[in-house]
């Protein structure tokens, strides 16, 4: 696609909203921001970089005006394809598209794209890292970090892009090719958004809908729906297993993890030198060495990255040690889903604090295994009536109410004793009480810090 000289419309003044109008109006198109809220509810968003690039703004009532002369729309994530400004722009034959849509047609540079319900930012971080081993220029962007369309214009054709990539970026996505692209697993999440499980696989299928046999997919073979895909998938497909020694793929055989491809086999290295926690980030690492593998990065630079790899900033980090209790931050498992895996991740009894912005998920299988794992479960946030209810219909005793972050870590203070950790997994989104699940992790390591 052709920018320049065009007039485009972007929706949603987050980062990703800012950044591609900030880039489209670089490359010499008119641009207009806009955004529902008004000028008064964003007083506190930084909005110099539109100003000093000269995008329109257009804050509040979005009107059919707003489309007068649009050859475009751009959607930041946030923003559903179904609100009806987008819905009358489609009856006028504009084009609507993501922000990663804009990123593609705008990136010279071969693209590694990672969906999923869980594990996406852990796998995403791991193969940059594995990718900036090699002599090539590597940016890690999309759902994590800057915004992609931002990140593009600093890679030249010889570089290679690694982008975390969600269903909500997905659903505004035209001719997005990855070369390499994985799905690591699908649970019901963002349903609320998409409206059925049905809808939100077929977002995530759209990470692979325009790849040609030239480009590879990775696929996790124990979850039957993810493994059922590949009777869809136009490019070559590649498996990863944590429980099946495959035939080809990546498995975990005797403790070792083996990657057999085209009738070689190869010797990656031991589980025991991993050091992020959990069955489900060895699966993390198995989709990363997968994607890495066809990246381009050698055997020997993938061991070396993963003995020193651990783990990312609110993914079961762990904070610090208080009276010989560990605190542990998992504020990115906003789903319920995620939050078992953390939960999984640890043999010692846990204190659990959890809730905030309800998804309306099902919780029988989260609950269950609160009941057998957690010796006091916290709660807080919007979701706290349905989870208690939940807990009480599970038999889970121990469930203490809480009004805030704060309250919350001083009561987990109070109950805690070794050998128990306290694990912040909310399985919730972060928007009743917080920002973003960023901040909410941050406010709970500053919180655990003053102890």
């Amino acid at each position: 696609m052709q920018f320049k000289g065009t007039k485009i419309l972007v929706l949603g003044a987050g980062i990703s909203g800012i950044s591609v109008a900030c880039v489209l109006q670089n490359r010499g198109a008119q641009v207009t921001l806009s955004d529902s809220k008004s000028a008064e509810l964003l007083k506190n968003k930084d909005l110099s970089a539109i100003h000093q690039c000269g995008v329109n703004l257009a804050l509040g009532q979005q009107g059919e005006g707003l489309l007068r002369d649009i050859d475009y729309i751009v959607l930041s994530p946030g923003i559903s394809i179904e609100i009806p400004l987008v819905q009358f722009a489609k009856a006028k034959n504009i084009t609507v598209m993501s922000e990663i849509e804009v990123a593609y047609q705008l990136c010279t540079a071969p693209i590694v794209a990672i969906t999923g319900t869980n594990g996406k930012t852990t796998t995403t971080t791991l193969v940059g890292e594995m990718v900036k081993t090699t002599d090539r220029n590597v940016v890690v962007g999309g759902n994590i970090g800057l915004a992609l369309s931002q990140e593009v214009a600093e890679v030249g054709e010889n570089g290679i892009v690694v982008a975390e990539i969600s269903s909500f970026q997905l659903e505004g996505s035209l001719q997005f090719r990855p070369r390499v692209a994985a799905i690591l697993n699908i649970t019901p999440d963002h349903l609320d958004r998409h409206h059925s499980l049905e809808n939100y696989i077929a977002m995530k299928e759209r990470i692979f809908a325009n790849q040609t046999k030239d480009d590879y997919i990775v696929l996790n073979y124990d979850d039957l729906t993810v493994r059922e895909m590949a009777k869809k998938v136009p490019s070559k497909v590649f498996f990863f297993s944590r429980k099946v020694e495959l035939d080809s793929g990546i498995f975990v055989k005797d403790g070792m993890i083996i990657i057999k491809w085209q009738e070689k086999t190869y010797v990656v290295c031991p589980i025991s030198k991993i050091q992020l926690r959990g069955g489900h980030n060895i699966e993390n690492v198995l989709a990363a060495c997968g994607i890495a593998f066809f990246a381009g990065v050698t055997l020997i630079s993938m061991v070396q990255t993963l003995f020193k790899f651990t783990g990312v900033e609110h993914r079961i980090e762990k904070v610090a040690v208080v009276n010989g209790v560990p605190y542990y931050n998992d504020s990115k498992a906003t789903n319920p889903e995620s939050s078992i895996k953390a939960l999984e991740a640890f043999e010692e009894p846990i204190i659990l604090i959890a809730g905030g912005r309800d998804k309306n998920t099902d919780l029988t299988v989260f609950m269950e295994l609160i009941k057998e794992k957690v010796e006091h479960l916290i709660l807080l946030g919007e979701a706290r009536e349905r989870f208690e209810a939940a807990a009480l219909q599970n038999d889970v005793s121990q469930i203490h109410n809480v009004n805030s972050l704060t309250e919350a870590v001083q009561l987990a203070n109070h109950l805690a004793k070794e050998p128990q950790v306290v694990l912040l997994s909310p399985a919730c989104a972060s928007y009743d009480m917080f920002t973003s699940y960023e901040e909410r992790g941050k406010v709970f390591k500053k919180l655990v810090y003053e102890l």
